[in-house]
């Protein structure tokens, strides 16, 4: 699987939008940002995304519910929480609504870098998998 992974970043904060997209950026993937959930579920809907990192708490309709949409419509979808406010309530509840990971902000570049990297890996795992399942009950 050689294409470029796509990758969406949810955050009201511009400074940190551009920061993960510069962090992000380059010849092995694809990233877009949006600054609210209902853009973020606009976008998935014409272009569902590998990766999506989400910010928590935004204006509108907040990352949890978010989060519980794209696991609903697009469930294929590994989904980063990211968040200013950490607490083991909402780690567990975006856990349980199935992010692959949750991150305390701030995160740095190369925590970027490797949160994006580890939930592409989990997802490639994840479809061949599921390809050898079908294959085994086509036998």
């Amino acid at each position: 699987m050689n294409e470029k992974a796509k990758i969406l970043v949810v955050d009201d904060e511009e400074v940190i939008r551009l920061s993960y997209l510069r962090a992000l950026s380059g010849e092995r993937c694809k990233v877009e940002a949006v600054n609210n959930g209902s853009d973020a579920l606009q976008m998935m809907g014409q272009y569902p995304f590998d990766v999506v990192l989400l910010d928590q708490r935004m204006p509108g309709i907040d990352g949890m519910s978010v989060l519980k949409t794209i696991k609903e419509k697009w469930p294929d979808s590994e989904v980063i929480m990211i968040t200013g406010y950490p607490a083991v309530e909402s780690a567990k509840e975006a856990v349980t609504l199935g992010a692959y990971d949750y991150l305390a902000k701030p995160i740095g570049p190369d925590d970027v870098i490797n949160a994006a990297n580890g939930a592409m890996q989990h997802k490639r795992w994840a479809l061949h998998h599921e390809r050898q399942a079908q294959c085994a009950n086509v036998r």
